[in-house]
């Protein structure tokens, strides 16, 4: 049999993994002393792995992850209460499963932004899509999205993504525009989805954030009600980083 077709149907169909598995058993020796089933099982192997590494790739570039950071490469010897056998737990994802929302508070330097990407890096590897987000950058963005028409289409995109991470919550005071942004984003993913917000402010003081009573009522108990919460403390990583350097 010529195999040059089949390799070339194999690349037109886009089954480049079965391809690649196939040229290998080309040129591997004895490989007829498998069977039919055992190579047919190592072609459909080799393409469903390679499959699932293009969708993981995919995932992770619509992340847009600020940090390449992962669960594996936290650091836990940094003295800044960061309870090690929690984010064990949250690392099964299963309060991605129960919709849950996790908030990470600290000081500035103290890695909350790193630790919300390692989740969402987490997310991305179990199948889940996420996407990193610096309010400050959101709300620029669908102030201009209004005046061109991608609005909707922007709030229809955060609404359907499994995982949203907000980054740098309360850095500054909502304006009257920005907090209903926000509720409409918020409404959108309550009991549906799961959000990581990062702030420098303790969730007892994000009520400042928003002016308007009625509106943070509603904000926060679309968001609190069902949130782990890590508080961080100590000093900054980044100086310490600074110092070993």
């Amino acid at each position: 049999m010529l195999t040059h077709p089949i390799i070339d149907k194999l690349q037109a169909m886009k089954f480049y993994g079965m391809r690649k598995a196939f040229e290998e058993q080309l040129q591997t020796a004895d490989i007829e002393k498998l069977s039919f089933d055992e190579r047919l099982g190592l072609l459909v192997d080799r393409e469903h792995m390679e499959r699932q590494d293009r969708r993981l790739k995919t995932r992770l570039k619509k992340a847009r992850l600020r940090h390449q950071a992962s669960m594996e490469d936290i650091d836990y010897t940094h003295a800044r209460g960061l309870d090690k056998q929690f984010m064990l737990s949250l690392a099964g994802c299963e309060w991605l499963k129960a919709r849950h929302n996790v908030f990470i508070t600290g000081p500035t330097g103290i890695g909350k932004s790193y630790l919300a990407c390692a989740l969402a890096h987490k997310a991305c590897l179990e199948g889940y899509s996420a996407l990193y987000l610096r309010l400050p950058k959101l709300f620029s963005e669908l102030s201009l999205a209004k005046g061109d028409g991608r609005y909707g289409k922007l709030l229809a995109g955060f609404a359907k993504t499994h995982l949203l991470v907000l980054d740098d919550w309360g850095l500054s005071k909502l304006t009257k525009e920005q907090q209903r942004d926000f509720l409409e984003i918020i409404e959108d993913r309550c009991e549906i989805h799961s959000t990581v917000i990062t702030s420098q402010l303790p969730v007892s003081h994000w009520h400042e954030v928003i002016d308007d009573p009625t509106l943070a009522d509603a904000i926060l108990d679309r968001l609190v009600h069902n949130a782990y919460k890590i508080n961080l403390k100590g000093d900054s990583m980044r100086k310490k980083k600074r110092k070993l350097t």
